[in-house]
């Protein structure tokens, strides 16, 4: 419930601010990777991964959607030609034997075989491809893959264009979690976002899922959306607390219509403002809560008997470009069109544009557009920035986790521990409960290039 002093914090601390699925983060990359240099970082975390009896994760990007949802800031490719999909299964599968090789020369072999912990299929809608094109596509990157015992494979997938077929299949090749998108049940807000489905539609869905055996389900929600409403959210919470899933993305929509044109055919005036966009969360939240969810870093929840939950009472919760995750797995390898990879030591991600990236892939190169190899100093933030996001502390006590930039760190951290935030001392800070919703604005004082390259930017508003 939101107090007189809580709506007071939120407005001081209402600030643009990154979302810290990295660090650095993307618009602040600058010593960009060569390929060879790329896939040496790889074969480096690869090696160290396999000594700890973990693999690689692989994130697929399927940029193809039949229609724009005009909320959406992801890399896609609206149509409706579904022959587009066997070639850029090819493609990605050219491109995961790139790696192969390249990774198998450094080890003075023709390929490697690499162990996998992690498989993603994100988008974009995965399930934009067939049935057949999917099994091509997985079980060709799996076919020289060591897969571990207790390796994850997951979904995206949009209710509208799923089949039983599509869930089949991938459960046949291993994979036990799905992931939705629902953003809102409401039929004004859907209309106006282009994303019509009714509740009937997830819920089939669901219980296929469920009864094929995937062990897992996630829904997205997005609060801040036009014309959304308290009614609204509480409307589609109430479908969610039906359907019972086991995970739930809750994300503030960002709008960012010189970025995404799609997002023109709304303007502010539709959108609710910064005090009744946080009064949607807090009643999404607390509803949440009631029907027994419980808040996982920022912007997630989870059921007690799901992973993601227990991985975050053990300590264990990691977070990269996908969001959270239950384990720490490095190195990800990104394949597809835009699909960022992270080796720990450095990023990469692929071209944007798909005739970029599949003329590439075709030449035998690996696609980077652009990336950044990780200096000494960005490894320390990185990591406290981690802890925060995954922990809500972090320490520096520890040689290997100090830095000249966090010579001032308590003195960054003084305003948020005055308002009741946070602890901070010598040797580290913690994150109370009262300070979960100020997360970004806690690690913004963690991010050194932001400061330096945008030195106004301000973790509080001055204004309050």
């Amino acid at each position: 419930m939101l107090t007189p002093k809580n709506v007071e914090l939120l407005r001081k601390y209402n600030v643009a601010g990154p979302r810290y699925t990295s660090y650095p983060t993307v618009p602040y990359w600058e010593i960009n990777p060569t390929g060879d240099e790329w896939i040496r970082s790889v074969s480096d975390a690869l090696d160290e991964a396999e000594t700890q009896g973990v693999g690689a994760a692989l994130y697929v990007h399927i940029p193809f959607c039949q229609s724009l949802c005009t909320y959406c800031g992801c890399n896609t490719r609206i149509t409706r030609k579904t022959s587009v999909g066997s070639p850029y299964v090819e493609t990605v599968l050219k491109e995961w034997e790139l790696y192969e090789t390249g990774l198998g020369t450094l080890k003075g072999a023709p390929r490697r075989d690499i162990s996998v912990s992690e498989l993603h299929l994100g988008g974009g809608t995965p399930t934009f491809l067939s049935p057949d094109e999917l099994k091509t596509l997985i079980t060709g990157l799996l076919q020289g893959a060591r897969v571990l015992p207790e390796a994850e494979f997951s979904l995206e997938a949009d209710p509208r264009v799923t089949t039983r077929e599509h869930l089949a299949v991938l459960r046949e090749l291993g994979f036990r979690r799905l992931s939705l998108g629902i953003q809102d049940f409401d039929p004004r807000v859907q209309d106006i976002v282009n994303r019509v489905q009714s509740e009937e539609q997830v819920r089939k869905i669901t219980e296929m899922a469920r009864e094929l055996g995937y062990t897992s389900v996630n829904f997205d929600l997005i609060y801040g959306l036009p014309l959304q409403t308290r009614k609204s959210i509480e409307d589609t919470i109430e479908a969610v607390r039906r359907l019972r899933p086991d995970r739930i993305a809750f994300y503030a929509y960002a709008h960012v219509p010189w970025i995404k044109p799609g997002q023109r055919r709304f303007t502010e005036a539709d959108l609710p403002d910064g005090d009744e966009k946080r009064a949607l969360y807090e009643l999404g939240r607390a509803m949440l809560e009631e029907a027994g969810y419980r808040e996982v870093g920022m912007d997630h929840f989870a059921l007690e008997s799901d992973s993601l939950w227990q991985s975050a009472r053990s300590g264990k919760l990691h977070r990269n470009f996908m969001g959270y995750t239950a384990h720490h797995v490095a190195p990800l390898i990104g394949l597809g069109v835009s699909a960022i990879g992270d080796s720990w030591s450095a990023f990469a991600q692929n071209e944007k544009l798909l005739e970029t990236y599949q003329d590439r892939v075709a030449k035998g190169e690996i696609p980077i557009h652009r990336g950044h190899v990780l200096t000494d100093e960005d490894r320390v933030l990185r990591r406290h920035i981690l802890n925060l996001m995954t922990r809500m502390k972090t320490e520096w006590k520890e040689a290997g986790l100090q830095d000249p930039w966090l010579a001032d760190i308590k003195g960054r951290l003084e305003e948020p521990a005055r308002d009741g935030l946070l602890s901070v001392d010598a040797d580290g800070c913690e994150v109370f409960e009262e300070g979960r919703a100020f997360l970004r604005n806690i690690c913004m004082a963690f991010d050194a290039r932001l400061a330096r390259k945008a030195p106004q930017t301000q973790l509080f508003s001055k204004t309050i």
